[in-house]
């Protein structure tokens, strides 16, 4: 009889979510600058958002779209941008997953125990501005 390695994956809570989104609004408070931020899953799938009073309306979905690229590639996506420029190796990566790709500053994958458990995304301002606040998030985790 063979045995079986059973892996379970670990997700972010909405408590987490909560934990996380509570110190982006502090920081985006702080910095004067109103945001979107999101929180996803494991599986990339949105937990929660805000959208501060005054915050674009445009940048609800791109929010959302950075903490999915986030954990779709487990990397930030300030590091990804990087490497999506021309002549680089992921150039034309946004284009993928039907243009959710998010290539610019502000997400961040969420780790436990050495395990990406989820991202969260933050757009608003500047990229410096969504990046800022997108470290402050995840430093709550």
């Amino acid at each position: 009889m063979t045995s079986q390695m059973t892996l379970q994956q670990q997700s972010v809570s909405l408590d987490d979510a909560r934990r996380v989104l509570a110190a982006g609004e502090e920081t985006a408070r702080a910095i004067g600058q109103p945001m979107n931020i999101a929180v996803v899953d494991a599986g990339g799938n949105l937990v929660t958002h805000i959208r501060m009073d005054g915050a674009w309306l445009g940048s609800i979905d791109i929010s959302i779209n950075k903490a999915f690229t986030a954990r779709a590639f487990n990397l930030a996506t300030k590091a990804l941008a990087e490497n999506a420029q021309p002549g680089e190796q992921f150039f034309g990566i946004h284009a993928s997953n039907a243009g959710q790709v998010m290539i610019f500053a502000g997400g961040i994958p969420l780790q436990r125990g050495g395990q990406v458990v989820g991202a969260v995304g933050v757009s608003g301002g500047s990229g410096e501005q969504d990046q800022t606040v997108a470290e402050a998030a995840a430093a709550a985790f």
